[in-house]
């Protein structure tokens, strides 16, 4: 049956034909591409939720490229059978390598951006999306062996109540030195990401690897993908702007740390 619930609700959701629907008669149609819609507007006080098209498209094209493919491989070495919710999925770049990795694992992508979850659900019918929020997840109490959060918010309660006991959270971040090059070559005074300590409530620390490499931009184009996928990205203004779009390529730093984390 899944373990979608219904966000007015909360009971467990069931297909019938294109529907999801509740015991209550709570109802949410299957888009044409196969996710459902289960963010309701009061969980976000928005009419327009998450990336853009342009956005997301940027992001997908700068994945495709494999710039960021160690990042996927060493996530799909980790993660394990059984049932596996990605928590912010994006476009579903990682979500289908995890689905690549284990053709036969139960997965669902969530994100909040209905653009983003539209484009992954294109890239394969095996996988269950859903329009949802991260703070708000339609997803039953206990129900999930693995839960992945790539660059995505964290949401402590709602990632130990969807967990089981002894679940595993797999969570990417950046390391202080990731697109340090990018940084410089637009600020004047750039500065390193500050990593905050592992230490999570309801969760004990497994392991931490450091994926750390350096990959060259051979493009303009390549160049503002990734930087629009950045928070800089909305924090830049027309002088760096522009030296930004004078970039024809650049060598910058990969660097990320893949955390591992056990609910208690």
């Amino acid at each position: 049956m899944g373990i979608l619930i219904c966000p007015v609700c909360r009971e467990k959701l069931g297909i019938s034909g294109k529907t999801y629907t509740c015991a209550n008669r709570h109802s949410f149609d299957i888009a044409r591409s196969g996710y459902v819609n289960l963010l309701l507007s009061k969980h976000t006080g928005k009419t327009v939720h998450g990336d853009n098209k342009i956005m997301v498209q940027a992001r997908r094209d700068f994945l495709e490229k494999g710039y960021y493919s160690p990042l996927r491989e060493s996530l799909c070495e980790n993660v394990q059978e059984g049932v596996i919710l990605d928590a912010g999925c994006g476009e579903g770049y990682y979500t289908n390598g995890i689905l690549n990795a284990l053709p036969n694992a139960e997965i669902y992508g969530i994100d909040i951006s209905k653009t983003a979850v539209d484009m992954a659900s294109k890239r394969t019918k095996k996988i269950t999306f859903a329009t949802a929020s991260v703070f708000n997840i339609p997803v039953a109490d206990s129900s999930v062996d693995t839960l992945v959060t790539i660059f995505s918010p964290y949401c402590s309660a709602e990632f130990l109540r969807v967990l089981k006991i002894n679940g595993i959270m797999i969570m990417a971040i950046p390391s202080e030195n990731h697109l340090l090059e990018l940084k410089q070559a637009v600020y004047d005074t750039p500065y390193k990401n500050k990593v905050k300590p592992y230490e999570l409530d309801g969760f004990g620390l497994v392991s931490k690897k450091r994926i750390t490499y350096n990959f060259t931009l051979e493009s303009n184009k390549d160049i503002q993908s990734l930087f629009s996928m950045t928070p800089y990205f909305y924090r830049t203004n027309y002088t760096q702007s522009k030296k930004l779009a004078e970039l024809e390529n650049l060598t910058t730093t990969a660097d990320f740390e893949l955390l591992i984390y056990r609910k208690f």
